[in-house]
């Protein structure tokens, strides 16, 4: 048996990367029950089979009226209401039924007798109302593939009726403590024996990351006895760790027996401690030589073991504070401090804070936040770009290689974010659905790679090259052109049927809209204008909503009797739909980004045939080659 040597000692920074780039692991897939499951990595979508909340739901403890009765109410002029024929009284989750729907909170209520009270102000529709699937609707993605799970993210799966998870097997660590002189701490008996401490600290570290540790009984110097339990530890586990043995000294086996059985990537790195770490593999696992100074191991494993568990495991670190810039503004109340959730992304060299919902029973929220934004009680806020310090739990990686996505809703992205994921690409899709307007800001503040949109120019025909234009007079941007997607009205299929705007005003009917900015509400403007119908005489028109599920889910559960949006979703709710169109939902992206390493990945998962297979699934997308349109 040959001693070991070095061949060569590669610099730290080249080894970490190298053994990165090689370091493979397969790990199988097991279904555990929910409450088992926290710090568990997801091996699959999970998708809700409940909404949250499941029914219209009072927000405030107060009492529940008809928004148009209120309507005479002033501080000259008070409104005297009588319970049980204009109110009732509701607490806070109680379930708000026709005819009421909105909901006065109590310090707003001025009792006058037994069965009197007065208000001062008239309420508007649904005012302090939790709608149907506020939270998140039936079918909506909670969490992606490759999500470790957090308490929070628990509640959130429970509140959409899941009890059970597809999750990843622990990452299986065998460690191997080798030499003549180590012996168990118990048996230390004469000058010269040396407890086995380290096998304890390295199932420590490893554990602290997600890993199962498994201790293998010390073997001695004798190179056929290491190969032995080399061949057997590669079998049982996933990743293997020897003690000792990998210096150039006579009794120093390590790096031949690796070599003999596997293949030896990196022996002898340029750091102090750790100099003589060995990285390879054998049966295409990872196989480590983890020097025998303590503080040269601990090093060791830090600088690879621990990367390697986290990258596979996607174990959280630690929080740090940082500084980002605030993608909008966050108002607040002087009463209160507040801790609102947000998104962080690179952009450039910025750091992006996206906020993300700010109600108090949004869970989801919480399952996407990366950072929390703490706002002390005297300060009013901050203002959109302004620099705030975050609170970030977020991965240096996961934030290097985040693709900010801002702008128009679509459930595509979501299939894009998990083909993202199943390709392998590093890439983490993180989507901030505002309109698309707001994504047309975003990108003109540079705080976006890619905005989604989808606005109708009403002279032309014409989607999103007029938009663009007016925003950026003087900046090369592009548009990707690939989806094409139907709109249409969100209908019941045991309640009324419409093919125009002009019906639904004509009928009474109860409709829902998206939010001002979006690219379905100018469509929705639009159409009524052409059809000369007063968006006053529609029902409902100034109710507002900001995700197509949202509004096919309030037809769905009579909130409302039409809602516009795309045709997947009316798919998905089990829905009647009424086509009126077929629009371009583009990708907008800066002419200098084409070439980034993120919108390279997303530009192939666009053009994939994974993608246009999941999109024909789903019903009214066509995915078309890719053009790049330079504006």
């Amino acid at each position: 048996m040959k001693r070991n040597i070095y061949l060569k000692t590669v610099r730290l920074e080249e080894a970490i990367e190298e053994f990165q780039r090689r370091a493979k692991t397969h790990v199988q897939v097991e279904t555990i029950p929910l409450e088992e499951a926290l710090g568990r990595v997801l091996a699959k979508p999970v998708y809700a089979r409940l909404s949250n909340p499941n029914f219209n739901a009072s927000a405030m403890d107060g009492i529940a009226v008809r928004a148009q009765n209120t309507l005479s109410a002033d501080e000259r002029n008070p409104l005297v209401l009588e319970r049980g024929v204009d109110f009732i009284d509701v607490d806070t989750g109680d379930v708000i039924e026709d005819p009421y729907n909105a909901v006065i909170m109590i310090e707003e209520v001025y009792p006058v007798d037994q069965t009197h009270v007065q208000i001062l102000s008239p309420c508007t529709p649904y005012q302090h109302v939790r709608m149907i699937g506020e939270d998140f609707i039936v079918g909506e993605m909670l969490l992606e593939a490759e999500h470790i799970l957090k308490a929070c993210d628990l509640g959130a799966l429970a509140a959409g009726g899941i009890t059970t998870v597809e999750v990843y097997q622990k990452i299986r660590v065998g460690i191997i403590p080798t030499g003549d002189e180590i012996v168990r701490p118990e048996e230390v008996q004469k000058p010269g024996d040396i407890p086995d401490s380290n096998s304890y600290m390295f199932k420590g570290m490893v554990e602290e990351v997600g890993a199962i540790g498994k201790r293998y009984p010390i073997v001695k110097d004798d190179p056929n006895a290491l190969k032995e339990a080399l061949l057997k530890a590669v079998k049982e586990n996933d990743l293997v760790l020897i003690n000792a043995g990998s210096s150039a000294g006579r009794d120093d086996y390590t790096s031949t027996c690796i070599q003999e059985l596997g293949e030896v990537w990196v022996h002898g790195i340029d750091m102090k401690p750790g100099k003589p770490a060995i990285l390879g593999a054998i049966q295409q696992k990872p196989v480590i030589g983890i020097p025998g100074y303590p503080v040269s191991a601990y090093m060791t494993i830090k600088h690879f073991v621990q990367p390697l568990i986290s990258r596979i495991s996607h174990i959280e670190p630690s929080s740090q504070r940082v500084k980002a810039i605030l993608s909008q503004a966050v108002p607040s109340d002087l009463r209160y401090k507040e801790f609102v959730r947000v998104q962080l992304g690179k952009v450039g060299d910025k750091l992006i804070a996206a906020p993300l919902t700010r109600g108090a029973a949004s869970t989801i929220s919480l399952v996407k936040a990366n950072g929390i934004l703490v706002i002390p009680k005297e300060v009013e806020g901050y203002q959109a770009r302004q620099e705030v310090e975050i609170e970030s739990f977020a991965d240096r990686f996961d934030i290097e290689h985040a693709l900010f996505v801002i702008g128009s809703h679509d459930i595509l992205l979501d299939q894009i974010r998990n083909l993202l994921i199943s390709q392998h690409t590093g890439i983490r899709l993180v989507s901030n659905h505002v309109g698309s307007e707001g994504g047309l800001i975003a990108m003109a503040r540079q705080e976006a790679h890619l905005a989604p949109i989808h606005l109708l120019d009403p002279q032309t025909g014409q989607y999103n090259l007029k938009a663009v234009r007016t925003y950026f007079p003087n900046r090369k941007m592009i548009l990707i052109k690939a989806i094409q997607r139907v709109q249409g009205f969100y209908m019941r299929k045991d309640g009324p049927h419409v093919h125009t705007f002009r019906e639904i005003s004509q009928q009474g009917l109860r409709f829902v809209n998206r939010q001002r900015g979006a690219g379905t509400r100018v469509l929705t403007d639009y159409l009524c204008t052409k059809e000369g119908v007063d968006v006053r005489t529609i029902v409902g028109y100034e109710k507002e909503l900001f995700t197509h599920t949202a509004v096919a889910y309030a037809v769905k559960n009579q909130s409302a009797d039409i809602g516009i949006g795309i045709e997947s979703v009316a798919v998905e709710m089990g829905l009647d739909y009424e086509e009126i169109g077929v629009e371009d939902y583009d990708f907008l992206i800066d002419a200098q980004s084409v070439q980034d390493a993120n919108i390279q990945a997303f530009l192939q998962v666009l053009q994939s045939g994974e993608l246009k297979e999941r999109l024909e699934q789903m019903k009214g997308y066509k995915l078309n080659p890719i053009q790049l349109v330079e504006i």
